[in-house]
């Protein structure tokens, strides 16, 4: 094995323990706080509702332990095995390495990793998910959703990826840089049209009914931000799953404000109100626009490794695949093993990275709840909301400091309260 092997065998097996170690101690954290319900909840939480809450983190958190050991164990069968250069060979000497079967073979490569984790998809809807009471997804439903997101990857994204190898011979060493600039493009137009196109494929959206006292509290609201948007709807999450959320998606004369069903039936008027005014503080203080361009950069970056690792025999060998050069630089047979490494690798590096990225999405977070507090006057509507919330979703309301800074995207609830308390 060469050294850039072990190297990646250390940090796969290094961010494997990292995780199975958080996982630990926030069980352990979680366990020490279960005889009665923190003195900062006790108004809000009931004992039986909170040890629901407490069995729900500890289930997720153990079979998170599985995933991720089987991950592990999988990443490095599939990187040490031999198993990819070996499938390379095969499909190459059967269907050569033009443009359309090179994307076919990162496309079965793809599609087969996700049929390999399917049956944990299944097991965490219908059965952990179940046992909580969450789950309302049928059979059927469950079904035709991964029906449907094979096919639109098929329309989508197959063509998407066989035009990025084309560009590899259409524009020589600098294709990554057109690549890059593809891929952002189709991802700002799906952004576009998601909310008319893709998104009715999966759920019904409903527009509040013209008159009703809940819609024309909410328009007001936009009106008082300026913030644009010609419709608010109501998802039927219902049909899935009794967790809720609200999010506005689309640009232009596409943005739509949506609400899940399941948070209407949850939330009072006012703190509906004050869930929208935070997610329009996105909006108004560009949370949007700041990760969009974060994203463009990774994109960017991450084709560049691209580019790099193909010119880079060491990196070749090191799985076991064969490396002719200039033909590895310049042809999408060369590049395609390059890209398939990355994806796979990626994960492990990115990993590591990850709570710088979470600290950022936590400060937009504290921007958003201060923004929505400004915009209704007091904090109290959106604390109340945020309690809820986490009641009905039986959110862990003890998570280890250290564990929520490391994975956690928003602030835990006492948290932000106490933000919400502090800018009030």
């Amino acid at each position: 094995m060469s050294l850039i092997a072990v190297i990646a065998l250390v940090l796969i097996l290094a961010r494997t323990t990292a995780e199975l170690w958080l996982s630990r101690v926030n069980q352990r954290h979680v366990r020490a706080h279960t005889a009665e319900v923190p003195a900062a909840f006790r108004e809000t939480v009931d004992k039986p509702t909170y040890r629901r809450s407490v069995d729900y983190t500890l289930a997720k958190s153990r079979f998170g332990e599985v995933v991720t050991v089987f991950d592990a164990a999988l990443l490095i069968g599939l990187l040490f095995s031999g198993i990819l250069p070996w499938a390379f060979g095969k499909f190459t000497t059967a269907f050569g390495t033009s443009i359309w079967a090179m994307a076919s073979f990162l496309f079965a490569t793809g599609i087969a990793l996700s049929i390999i984790s399917l049956p944990f998809t299944w097991y965490a809807q219908f059965k952990l998910e179940d046992r909580f009471g969450f789950n309302t997804t049928t059979l059927k439903t469950w079904v035709l959703d991964r029906l449907k997101g094979f096919l639109l990857a098929v329309l989508l994204a197959f063509p998407l990826l066989a035009l990025v190898l084309k560009l590899i011979e259409w524009t020589g060493p600098n294709w990554w840089i057109w690549a890059a600039t593809l891929v952002i493009a189709f991802q700002l137009l799906l952004m576009l049209i998601a909310p008319a196109v893709i998104m009715p494929l999966f759920n019904k959206f409903t527009p509040l009914p013209e008159g009703s006292v809940l819609r024309e509290r909410l328009f007001a609201l936009a009106r008082r931000t300026d913030f644009p948007t010609r419709s608010i709807e109501v998802m039927d999450g219902s049909k899935r799953s009794h967790h809720s959320n609200a999010f506005f998606t689309g640009f232009g004369r596409f943005r739509k404000i949506v609400l899940f069903d399941t948070l209407v039936a949850q939330l009072a008027e006012p703190e509906l109100e004050s869930v929208l005014a935070h997610e329009i503080g996105h909006y108004k203080k560009r949370h949007v626009l700041k990760s969009i361009g974060v994203s463009i950069a990774g994109v960017f970056i991450g084709f560049a490794v691209v580019a790099w690792l193909a010119r880079q025999e060491w990196f070749y060998r090191a799985f076991g695949f064969e490396y002719h050069a200039g033909f590895a630089a310049s042809r999408a047979g060369g590049i395609v093993p390059a890209m398939l490494l990355f994806a796979l690798l990626a994960g492990t590096i990115s990993f590591w990275v990850s709570p710088l990225v979470h600290l950022w999405s936590r400060r937009f977070e504290y921007e958003a709840d201060a923004f929505a507090r400004e915009t209704m006057g007091e904090a109290r509507p959106l604390i109340q909301a945020l309690r809820k919330l986490t009641e009905k979703n039986l959110s862990n309301l003890t998570p280890h400091p250290f564990y929520s800074w490391f994975y956690y995207s928003h602030p835990t609830l006492l948290e932000r309260e106490r933000a919400l308390e502090r800018t009030g």
